[in-house]
């Protein structure tokens, strides 16, 4: 099976050797999206304003791919401080609606560039 690399500059560009998604068959597999505006690179301030972005950046993303935000089956998200996973899932509930996907979310030792939360998925294209 061959593996199609997906880039978009609607996402940031990564800031190291990976790709911002990979889609193999008609599954899609995002590297994580920080809060980072892709114009800037600069990261948003708040976790909320931040949540906000990453989620930006995935259905950036996303589309890039030939999916969604709703084909999404799986989420991770990281976060530097577990005391904000109530202001981060406050912000996911406005991207992801019923039915939910899995969702993992854990707190980490420290995000890129010192970020407060980063998000990665898995979907479906919409083949």
């Amino acid at each position: 099976m061959t593996k199609r690399i997906v880039s978009t500059d609607k996402a940031p560009k990564a800031i190291g050797p990976y790709s911002q998604a990979v889609v193999v068959g008609e599954m899609v597999y995002t590297s994580g999206q920080l809060g980072l505006d892709p114009e800037t690179m600069e990261l948003k301030e708040t976790v909320q304003d931040q949540a906000h972005q990453a989620c930006k950046n995935l259905i950036a993303v996303l589309e890039e791919a030939g999916s969604s935000i709703n084909n999404v089956i799986k989420t991770t998200v990281f976060l530097a401080d577990i005391n904000d996973f109530v202001a981060v899932n406050e912000v996911y509930a406005q991207y992801f609606t019923e039915p939910f996907p899995a969702r993992s979310a854990v707190q980490v030792g420290n995000l890129p560039k010192l970020a407060k939360v980063e998000i990665e998925v898995i979907a479906h294209t919409n083949n």
